[in-house]
Order: C-alpha cells, then sequence, then structure tokens
C-alpha cells in the first residue's frame, strides 16, 4: 500500500471535499492491526486494551490488535479539517520508499495487515449509529483497499485434560462451517476461498442494511490486475477476457460479482490526477456536484466506469 498510498489519498479527499462543500456528514476511519496494545497514563502505569466483546463459543474472532482510527469527521470545523488532511497526506507521502521526506511515521500508524474483514464485522454497530446521529436517509459506504484481507478464526471452547475449566481459545474456519447472523436468522455458507470471506460479510451487511450502497475500490498497480480479474471472472474465456480488455485500454472496470454493490478496479496512475476540485464560495449544490465529477475526471478514468460510481453515491 505504501506506493499508492499518496494516490488513494488524494482521491479520499476529494469525496471528503465534496461532501463537506455539500454540507454531507462523513467518518473516515483507517484500518490496522499495528496501533500498539499497551498504553501509559500519565504517572506511567501500563494498560493493556481489551476486548470490546465477550468470547463465546462459535463466535467470529476480532483480535485484540484490531484498531479501527477515525482519521476525518466532518463534525470538525474547516481549519482543523485542513489540518488533519495535510498531516495524512504527510503520513501519505513518507510511506514512499522512493520518495525522500523528513516526516517521521509516528508510533502506531506504520502499514500493518489488512484487517479489512474486521472492519466489516464492526460496521454493524458503526453504520446504523453514523446514520442515527445524522438523521440520515440516504447513506454510502466507499471501502478503498489494496488487497484482499485475510480469513479470521472463530472463538471455540475446548476442555484441556490437565485443567479443571474449560479453556477458550482460536480455531479456523472449515468449508463445513456456516456465519449466523443472530438478528436477522440469516446463515451464509462458508464453504468458499479464503478471500470469498470478505464478499460473505458484505452480503451480510447488504442483508442487514438493504437501502446501503457498499461501494469498493481495489488500487491496483498493473502486475495485479490479472490475478484479481481472475478470482471473479475465471481464468478463461469470454468475460475475462472482456476484462482484461477493458483494463489495458481503460487503466479501470467494474465487478458486479462480488459482495460489493459496485467493485472498481482503478490503475494507481490514474488516481494521481492533478486536477483539483475548485468551486466559488457562493457555488450551488448542482455547480458543486458538477465540479466534483470534473475533478475525478482524467485521461485514464474511463467515463464510464465514472458514471456508474456517480450514479451510486449521487
Amino acid at each position: 500500500m505504501g506506493d499508492v498510498m499518496q494516490d488513494t489519498v488524494k482521491q479520499l479527499f476529494n469525496l471528503v471535499w465534496f461532501c463537506k462543500k455539500v454540507a454531507i456528514p462523513f467518518e473516515v476511519y483507517a484500518f490496522t492491526s499495528d496501533y500498539p496494545l499497551v498504553s501509559y497514563d500519565e504517572e506511567g502505569k501500563a494498560s493493556i486494551r481489551e476486548l470490546a466483546y465477550t468470547k463465546k463459543d462459535g463466535l467470529v474472532q476480532v483480535g485484540e490488535w484490531f484498531s479501527l482510527m477515525n482519521m476525518l469527521t466532518s463534525k470538525t470545523n474547516g481549519k482543523t479539517l485542513e489540518e488533519q488532511m495535510k498531516n495524512i497526506f504527510r503520513l501519505a507521502t513518507a510511506f514512499r520508499y522512493n520518495c525522500y521526506t523528513r516526516y517521521n511515521i509516528p508510533y502506531g500508524l506504520s502499514l500493518s495487515g489488512t484487517p479489512l474483514n474486521e472492519t466489516l464485522i464492526t460496521l454493524g454497530q458503526i453504520l446504523p449509529k453514523f446514520r442515527k446521529e445524522n438523521k440520515l436517509q440516504k447513506v454510502q459506504c466507499v471501502i478503498l483497499t489494496d488487497g484482499e484481507a485475510a480469513m479470521p478464526k472463530y472463538h471455540r471452547e475446548v476442555q484441556r485434560r490437565w485443567e479443571d475449566e474449560p479453556f477458550m481459545g482460536t480455531n479456523y474456519i472449515g468449508p463445513n462451517s456456516f456465519l449466523r447472523d443472530r438478528k436477522t436468522g440469516m446463515t451464509y455458507s462458508l464453504d468458499c476461498e479464503w478471500y470469498e470471506f470478505t464478499d460473505i460479510l458484505l452480503r451480510n451487511l447488504r442483508d442487514r442494511f438493504n437501502d446501503i450502497n457498499f461501494i469498493g475500490i481495489r488500487v491496483l498497480e498493473s502486475r495485479d490486475a490479472g490475478s484479481f480479474i481472475r478470482r471473479y471472472c475465471g481464468y478463461y474465456g469470454s468475460e475475462y477476457e472482456k476484462t482484461m480488455s477493458i483494463w489495458k485500454k481503460q487503466r479501470a472496470f467494474t465487478i458486479k460479482k462480488s459482495g460489493y454493490n459496485a467493485y472498481f478496479g482503478i490503475s494507481a496512475n490514474a488516481l494521481a490526477q492533478d486536477t483539483e476540485f475548485e468551486v466559488k464560495e457562493d457555488a450551488t449544490k448542482t455547480q458543486i456536484k458538477s465540479a466534483f465529477v470534473k475533478s475525478l475526471k482524467s485521461k485514464k478514468m474511463n467515463k464510464k466506469i465514472l458514471g456508474e460510481f456517480v450514479e451510486l453515491v449521487a
């Protein structure tokens, strides 16, 4: 993610500026497994972060190592938001191995794994809370990532012969397992490849929140496009060849077979654009939307992909 972080942040900022101009509430989270488990108070006393839930047999594990960082929010004023965005952009610059910078990466903010599945699990609580606090009818959930998430484990209670009390351990999820949502009563077969677990979680979220759009943006280096497309279009055949042809010509494509409402594969170079999102202070919402669409355009950004994205979020 280091090489494409800066370009991804540019795309994120376009979305933030648009929401800010039109007075649309937003929250931006970064998921990580790097944030420290141990914290210290003013007196130097250490405390270890505890799980936010009670472990139960058969419950999917969301480990203590997982953290969501609320990086940006519409609740702040314009000056504070601008300062936050500057810091994030400086951090994104520091991740690039071929870019000299005097900025250091703060403790706990280094790049880590991709705990996307754990993030999707937490959305079951975050999305309804966000909607309620802001009194919204329409909500969009946009996820930017450059890779797949690892398959999580689940809690399993076992009786070890050398102990009197049962031990709560973890186990790998097997193909004969099912995911059950106790709120909706729906079940989902987990007889799938490891990378398909994310799509199952997304389908569960869409079943629970059927009026929310879940939009995926996969930032791709040229060398990664082929393997990503094969996971959804197969290794051979007309669908694979058609999608690869679109990618080679336009450096962007849409996957409709994933758990997202739309999963956009976009070249990292296509996100590295110089077009700025600027409008007059007294601009109308229509003019702001037009400026937002214009800011997303570039020679490498396919108009069809752009149109599909705007149609979902507008």
